[in-house]
């Protein structure tokens, strides 16, 4: 297979996968080059309680903040190989949890090159700014973090307005985003869009780490996740 891209796909929400608790197993399709037949792995919730259900006509894995979490992220681990560059694209949701403080924004997103659970590149959406009557929460609707040394307070206090952008968004509204990652580069295409919406140009933890590839949620959220896929 030499010189062809292998592509996972973490059946999340398909019929072939079974989420009922953390500790629940996930079905991984063999590389789509090969239509090989499939594998199992685990998958490792963090801080959130996880559920499979049928969400606004997709079947989609639940993942609900817990209050109180431990560290800075809310994970589910994705059992995928060493991810560095590729392509990973899911249809995620979220919106405020029905306990949620006013600051709530539904936050949820994708997490990569995770290393020991607290060190990780992520870029996630705050839904419910996408539509906002202010204009400065509006410009806060995707988000770009590098924890644990550059959480979003950091970036937006040392450069304003560069990892953080606009993009039209609903809470609980499925939204697709395809996130490209090459080097110190990353780039969020969102709802099929052929231009980028967010650009990172400096991921923070440099060009050559790799690590796993997780859905990452915020606090007082709760999000779905469906058809997540892998491309390294």
């Amino acid at each position: 297979m030499s010189g062809q891209a292998q592509t996972r796909r973490a059946a999340i929400g398909g019929a072939a996968v079974s989420i009922a608790s953390a500790s629940s197993l996930a079905t991984l399709a063999a590389p789509r080059v090969v239509g090989a037949g499939l594998e199992t792995g685990a998958i490792r919730a963090i801080g959130v309680e996880t559920a499979q259900i049928d969400y606004q006509g997709r079947r989609a894995l639940r993942a609900t903040a817990l209050e109180k979490a431990p560290g800075l992220d809310r994970l589910v681990m994705l059992d995928t190989p060493a991810f560095g560059d590729g392509v990973i694209e899911a249809w995620i949701s979220g919106a405020p949890s029905p306990t949620a403080s006013a600051t709530a924004r539904g936050f949820v997103g994708v997490a990569f090159r995770v290393r020991d659970e607290a060190k990780l590149e992520a870029i996630y959406l705050r839904p419910t700014n996408g539509r906002a009557d202010d204009q400065l929460r509006r410009n806060h609707a995707v988000q770009y973090i590098s924890h644990p040394d550059y959480p979003w307070e950091r970036l937006r206090a040392e450069a304003p307005a560069k990892y953080e952008t606009y993009v039209d968004l609903e809470p609980g509204r499925w939204t697709h985003v395809r996130i490209v990652v090459a080097g110190a580069m990353a780039r969020l295409h969102v709802d099929g869009a052929q231009q980028p919406t967010l650009i990172v140009g400096d991921l923070k933890h440099g060009p050559d780490t790799k690590g796993a590839v997780a859905l990452w949620v915020g606090p007082g959220t709760l999000s779905h996740f469906s058809d997540v896929r892998v491309t390294s």
